[in-house]
């Protein structure tokens, strides 16, 4: 399977995951328990790695397994800083708007650049380093409303704790990814028994944040595993299926391609998604999202393109070429 056909299809399932998570609301408002959507997709990620690992071991010879703590005890570390990351985004959501902060959200892809470069030792040419500033800009491009708006002043005017903890919540986003993928390509063990690694604390961790919200509630409701379907609708399913298909391609990603890659398929994927809006949910297009698109296009093509594509040759080297071929040639024919 081709890198750029998982993060072609990594693309489109990101830009449904907005679309069927606002299609799953009522009148406005979930009528189930949305953390308890991110734990059935742990469970379900756990699901499907187990069986292709157990279709793998059925062959011969047997899948590489490290079962040595040391190594798995690493595995825990991203659920962490997810953990983390999650918490950092209700802090900053509290000092700065929607719009403002989507607007720093951009900002992870540059710094995963950077972590790319200073973790995992990936050396960066000129023309990728622009591309990749290029992305964050046709993003950021398409996001920002007319200045005609009310809220056009907003993204300029929050406290500086919220533009530090945007930045913190981008720093922590681009980790989490750069140390997955370091714990992906740390050793050659199956990549099935790696997710099966990754998606049982990701389990626990859903399961205590659960818990933990009972707590808080008072247990009110009752204990989590009581109601844990309730208000589920087939299109809330599709947000489970849509959210575990969506971490097992990252995962993919991550074993056999790298962070780049993910962060171009999910900023494609949110230019996608306004796409779609504009027929789904009467979404107005504005000039900002067609030069976003344009822009991020450009940085696509720069990032991913073969150099020769993108640097013509000067005219001296070219004749010169013409002129060996035109020599070879003639030395052909006196042959």
């Amino acid at each position: 399977m081709q890198w750029y056909f998982v993060a072609a299809l990594l693309t489109v399932l990101t830009s449904s995951q907005g679309i069927l998570t606002t299609l799953s609301q009522s009148k406005g408002e979930y009528k189930y328990d949305y953390a308890t959507v991110p734990f059935l997709a742990e469970i379900f990620k756990l699901a499907v790695s187990s069986l292709l690992l157990w279709k793998e071991c059925k062959k011969s010879p047997l899948p590489k397994m490290t079962t040595e703590w040391k190594t798995v005890s690493l595995f825990p570390i991203p659920s962490v800083i997810y953990l983390i990351h999650n918490n950092v985004q209700f802090a900053t959501l509290t000092y700065v708007d929607t719009s403002t902060y989507q607007i720093l959200g951009n900002l992870k892809i540059v710094t995963t650049g950077i972590l790319f470069r200073l973790f995992l030792g990936r050396r960066l040419s000129n023309l990728q380093w622009m591309a990749i500033v290029l992305l964050a800009v046709g993003t950021t491009t398409s996001q920002v409303r007319g200045c005609g708006e009310a809220s056009c002043d907003s993204i300029f005017s929050a406290p500086i704790q919220g533009y530090m903890l945007g930045v913190l919540s981008a720093c922590l986003s681009a980790l989490a990814g750069i140390y997955t993928e370091f714990l992906m390509k740390k050793n050659n063990d199956s990549l099935y028994w790696q997710n099966i690694q990754l998606y049982t604390f990701g389990t626990f961790f859903n399961m205590a944040r659960l818990l933990a919200d009972d707590f808080r509630g008072g247990f009110e409701n009752g204990p989590w595993w009581q109601r844990i379907f309730n208000g589920y609708t087939i299109t809330t399913w599709m947000v489970v299926l849509n959210l575990g298909s969506t971490g097992l391609l990252v995962s993919w990603l991550m074993k056999h391609a790298d962070n780049i890659v993910k962060v171009y398929s999910t900023s494609m994927a949110m230019l996608l998604t306004m796409i779609l809006s504009l027929f789904l949910f009467n979404f107005k297009p504005t000039l900002q999202l067609f030069l976003g698109i344009i822009i991020c296009m450009m940085s696509l093509h720069m990032y991913f393109a073969p150099p020769n594509l993108l640097l013509d040759k000067p005219l001296t080297v070219k004749l010169d070429e013409e002129k060996l071929i035109e020599v070879s040639i003639d030395r052909r024919t006196l042959s």
